[in-house]
């Protein structure tokens, strides 16, 4: 039986499901109605009255668009179609009354307020509001909240929309904020003063309506109209969440996420929106040579001809780091490989199988977790590993799916069954009969953590095994945002990353900070930060972070996504790909391309899939068979989530949220 009802919106008829609300069929029809409090990711509150709308035949008072549905309407009394008006008197005169009444105790300083330019509040006193008010009565102050180092409260601003409250208790799990008391005296204010403790609390900054809450970091340094905006791409995580760059200037202010309904819907994680000001700290902007144990500055054409003769001749390893685009990779591919080198991208000791997507990659998608009834989490913790995917299996949970999780007990802000803790756990959940669990779709989640061991390739073949015997999709959860593009270029070498360095007399080291170069080989390190791959390099060629070239990054369900360049990077560093086009011509091996376009051309054609930006190819499944399953429980693939990567480190942002997490996990002591 169909549900599709119709109804006549200011003249046009259109049919629409019935569960609908008025207000998403008059959004579908491209009818504007300003709303404050309703948000189409949140539950309804009806609260804010800004939506209402005239239901003609109906109550002789406008209602609420947001808390009707559309079968709740009646036909007229000769059967006609329902008439819903947004435009008439009755409407317009209601919508001037609810203005007339938020802006009461709004103290309108639009001037110094960090909204002006992109508040909802402006812009519907505007465009639906009158220019006057009929209230000589002082208006009311309130106390700001102390949220922590990264939203700033004005509390007088509020409107009690309980858009954040929404938010923090249905989407991020936390229960810290609420509204207390009644009419005037009612505010927001948060569980005995509590400080917010989740990685996803920056997205209340862009949910609130007015300037009640606002980005601490960002405050006063800059205005909407002053910025120019760049769709890009997060690499924090191997999510992939899409984002908005703003720039004023060579300077990097701001971070917002883009909605995109198969990858991060619109919401972004804590560390990829303030992970700006690392960005500008301890970069590397000049070329360096190490002579006698010390680093000194270098023109490029000295660094470049170092480079090159310590690299002639000689048994070479190029080693690729987690926020390196895939562009540079194929480059330093082609050009390690013509010197008779070998290339290795697991630098975290990985046990991904080369070549089969279905086992470094998996057959699921980030958006099949919505309809999953089961979820296997397995030696993973994807509130650290990816925030926002975590979000995605809470409002699955919250529809009703039941989370297992065999790993360390973590709290991942929804109720799991936790089956145990390791490799004898996976053995034992293999063995069961899964006749009910069959009859349900289902997803088996499995992080790094469960593949960086000895028995690595075992653990993953059991957990492909349970895939097979189950039924379910597998999705392979990365902590490395290029990760899955380096697999697709072929950028492994058999045994791994310790086979690849051992014996090497030239290590070519791009972007890899996160593990230690044993002493003896000659180092080459081409990045952007002074972290630990520049502490460890004989020569440093600076380059380009993932704002300031484009990029091609492949997410962790294996979608194709493009990083634009968002601005410059400082002083003589380069663009990744150029250092080494250049470094080629040096060698005497030139690369066989002189622009990106032409790069690119050369990159689809060994992998075609690149080309197929923002869709998710379908892998073929090819079981991994691995050895028998060591023992011992499984480790965590990410220890410290604000400080997992030089941007990160770089950021003083980063080290006082990493602070006050480590403070908050240490129990506190009673005094003697």
């Amino acid at each position: 039986m169909s549900n599709l009802l119709k109804i006549i919106i200011n003249d046009q008829e259109i049919e629409v499901d019935g569960a609908m609300t008025l207000i998403q069929a008059c959004e579908q029809l491209g009818v504007e109605v300003p709303r404050f409090c309703y948000h189409e990711r949140l539950t309804i509150a009806g609260n804010c009255r800004m939506c209402l709308v005239e239901v003609v035949g109906g109550p002789p008072k406008p209602v609420a668009s947001c808390a009707m549905q559309v079968r709740d309407l009646r036909p007229g009394p000769e059967g006609q179609l329902p008439v819903v008006k947004t435009n008439s008197p009755m409407v317009k005169k209601a919508r001037e009354g609810v203005m007339e009444f938020l802006l009461i105790n709004h103290p309108l300083d639009c001037p110094i307020c960090d909204q002006g330019g992109e508040c909802d509040l402006q812009d519907q006193a505007m465009a639906y509001g009158v220019d006057f008010s009929r209230f000589r009565e002082p208006k009311r102050a309130t106390e700001d909240l102390d949220l922590g180092p990264l939203v700033e409260t004005h509390m007088t601003r509020c409107i009690s929309c309980t858009r954040c409250v929404r938010f923090t208790s249905e989407v991020a799990g936390l229960t810290q904020m609420g509204q207390t008391g009644r009419g005037e005296d009612s505010e927001i204010t948060s569980y005995l003063g509590q400080t917010l403790d989740s990685n996803l609390q920056g997205n209340i900054i862009d949910l609130c309506p007015v300037g009640a809450l606002v980005s601490k970091p960002y405050a006063f340094t800059a205005r909407p109209w002053e910025l120019s905006k760049t769709d890009s791409i997060d690499v924090m995580d191997a999510l992939g969440s899409n984002i908005r760059v703003d720039t004023k200037g060579r300077e990097v202010m701001r971070f917002l996420p883009r909605n995109h309904d198969g990858v991060n819907e619109e919401w972004l994680a804590d560390k990829s929106r303030f992970v700006w000001d690392g960005l500008r700290r301890q970069r590397l902007d000049q070329p360096y040579i190490r002579e006698a144990g010390k680093l000194r500055p270098a023109t490029w054409p000295e660094a470049l001809a170092k480079a090159a003769s310590a690299m002639t001749g000689k048994k070479i390893v190029g080693l690729i780091g987690d926020l390196v685009s895939v562009e540079p990779a194929f480059a330093l591919k082609q050009l390690v490989l013509g010197l008779g080198g070998t290339l290795e991208c697991r630098t975290d000791g990985a046990k991904l199988p080369a070549g089969n997507r279905s086992g470094y990659v998996g057959t699921a998608t980030v958006e099949d977790i919505d309809n999953s009834k089961m979820i296997q989490l397995i030696a993973t913790n994807p509130k650290v590993e990816a925030p926002v995917l975590n979000a995605r299996i809470r409002k699955a949970w919250s529809r009703g799916a039941n989370i297992g999780l065999i790993g360390e007990t973590v709290d991942l802000t929804y109720e799991y069954t936790h089956m145990g803790n390791g490799r004898a756990d996976l053995k034992s959940l293999l063995k069961q009969k899964f006749t009910d669990v069959l009859t349900m779709p289902s997803l088996v989640i499995v992080g790094q953590a469960a593949i960086q061991g000895e028995d690595g390739e075992s653990v993953l073949g059991a957990v492909m095994e349970l895939c097979t015997k189950t039924e379910s999709k597998l999705l392979v959860l990365h902590s490395a945002a290029s990760r899955v593009g380096l697999m697709d270029l072929g950028c492994t070498t058999e045994g791994g990353v310790d086979a690849a360095v051992t014996d090497a007399d030239v290590v070519y080291n791009l972007g890899v900070d996160e593990m230690d170069i044993a002493p003896g080989a000659f180092v080459i390190y081409q990045g952007s930060h002074g972290d630990r791959g520049a502490h460890r390099a004989d020569v440093i060629l600076p380059g380009a972070t993932y704002t300031e070239e484009n990029g091609l990054f492949v997410n962790t369900e294996g979608r194709p996504q493009l990083a634009q360049r968002a601005g410059f990077a400082p002083g003589q560093a380069k663009e990744n790909w150029a250092i080494l086009r250049a470094l080629s011509a040096e060698l005497g091996a030139t690369l066989p391309y002189d622009s990106l376009a032409q790069l690119r051309q050369a990159l689809v054609t060994e992998v075609p899939h690149f080309a197929q930006i923002d869709q998710v190819p379908s892998n073929e499944w090819v079981a991994v068979t691995g050895g028998k399953l060591g023992k011992g429980d499984f480790g965590v693939a990410i220890s410290d989530y604000y400080l997992s990567n030089p941007i990160a480190r770089a950021s003083t942002l980063m080290a006082e949220l990493s602070a006050n997490a480590k403070a908050r996990a240490t129990a506190p002591m009673a005094a003697e």
